[in-house]
Parts: structure tokens; C-alpha cells; sequence
């Protein structure tokens, strides 16, 4: 196997990448629910489901890909639906979630909220730590030319707003202005995004979705005009 020669960068592969990535979400997660439980805010509960949907969608996909690859003499091109059953299902859960979160933040008792610095700084570091790791998958992904990974790197530029709606929360919990519940709202709006993305590329893969008829003609007019 070839080594990097001097001053060269190794680019580490797309698959470790993606384990960093799951990584991360699992701090991320625990972080906010340690932040969630000590303040009772409504908003970092939501941001707290927020990177726990993007953690479970991750490992999911990550385990319907390795389910994907099996061959056998019934399935010779392998189970390669496999992997969009899985974020169809992870999906209708995520949509779920959003649900509960929302009719709580609508409709429950509003309960007091601590707000105290340490919370603060805690909730800066997850939209630092978002951002950071972002410019690093999103370089990464474009070195390896991988989609992936470059959809990831997006998904967590949007922590950073979420993050940031979160912070903007708390610190009017903490002048006398109570828009926790309003700022769970705007974040259930960012996890209903997620979970339509996936819904939509796993059906249009189950549905074998065609291309539309324009692009379609592009192709055709590009292979017409190289003749073999």
C-alpha cells in the first residue's frame, strides 16, 4: 500500500468520516440533555431531539448501507433498497417526534427555566462544535467527491442556527421575555425538514422515481451528440 510522501495530506476515507460524525452527534445530544434537564427549557429539549434525529438517522442509514452491500442468489445486485426502507422508517419516527414536541410547546403548562451561565456557554459549544466539524466534512466530502458527506456538512451548518435560536432563548428567558416555547417551534420546524429530506429520497428510490422529461432530453441530446 502506498504511503503520503512528505508534506503530502492523507484524506481519511468517507466511512471514518461518518463515524466522527456519529461521534459528535452523540455529544452533541448528551450535552443538551444535560443542559435540558438542569434549565427545563422546552427549546433545548427540542435541540436535544434535534441531534438525536440526526444520530439515529445517521447509524441507521450507516447500517441499511452494510445491509445493502449482502448478496445472495436471490438478490444478485444486493439489497440495495434496503438502506431507503430504513430512512423511510426513521422518517415517519422523526415526523413523530416533531409532533410531540410541538403539542407540548403549544398546548402544555408553560414550567419555569433556570437560565445560568454555564447553560449559556454550553449552548454556544454546540453551534461552535457544529460549525467546526461542518468545514471539516464539507472539505472532506469534496476531496472524496462524496454527496454524503456534503449533505451532512449542510445538516450541521443548521445546528448552528438552530443552536443559535436556542441561545437567543434563553437569554430571553433570562431578561423577562419567555420565547421558549416559540424557539422549540422554529427548531421542530428545522426536524420536520429532516425528516421530510430523507422521506422523500427513500420513496423516491422505492417508487423508482424517474428523472423529469427535461432533464431526460438533456442526456438523450448529449449521447446524440457523441456518436460511437
Amino acid at each position: 500500500m502506498a504511503t503520503p510522501q512528505s508534506g503530502e495530506r492523507s484524506v481519511p476515507s468517507a466511512a471514518r468520516v461518518a463515524w466522527m460524525s456519529i461521534a459528535v452527534n452523540i455529544f452533541l445530544t448528551l450535552l443538551n440533555l444535560a443542559i435540558a434537564a438542569a434549565s427545563g427549557s422546552l427549546a433545548v429539549a427540542a435541540e436535544m431531539v434535534h441531534n438525536l434525529v440526526d444520530l439515529v438517522a445517521s447509524v441507521a442509514v450507516l447500517a441499511g448501507v452494510k445491509i445493502s452491500e449482502r448478496e445472495s442468489r436471490t438478490f444478485p445486485y444486493g439489497l440495495y433498497k434496503v438502506e431507503n426502507l430504513v430512512a423511510v422508517a426513521v422518517a415517519i419516527l422523526i415526523f413523530f417526534t416533531g409532533y410531540e414536541i410541538a403539542k407540548e410547546a403549544l398546548f402544555a403548562t408553560p414550567e419555569a427555566t433556570t437560565v445560568n451561565g454555564w447553560m449559556l456557554a454550553g449552548v454556544g459549544l454546540s453551534a461552535i462544535i457544529p460549525l467546526a466539524f461542518s468545514v471539516y466534512e464539507m472539505r472532506v466530502g469534496r476531496e472524496l467527491n462524496s454527496p454524503s458527506l456534503m449533505a451532512d456538512a449542510q445538516e450541521y451548518r443548521a445546528h448552528v442556527f438552530s443552536s443559535g435560536v436556542v441561545f437567543l432563548a434563553l437569554i430571553g428567558q433570562m431578561v423577562g421575555y419567555p420565547v421558549d416555547r416559540y424557539a422549540a417551534l422554529v427548531i421542530v420546524v428545522l426536524i420536520a425538514k429532516t425528516g421530510w429530506e430523507l422521506l422523500a429520497d427513500g420513496m423516491r428510490v422505492l417508487l423508482d422515481a424517474s428523472l423529469d422529461a427535461e432533464t431526460l432530453d438533456q442526456v438523450r441530446a448529449i449521447i446524440e451528440a457523441e456518436p460511437t
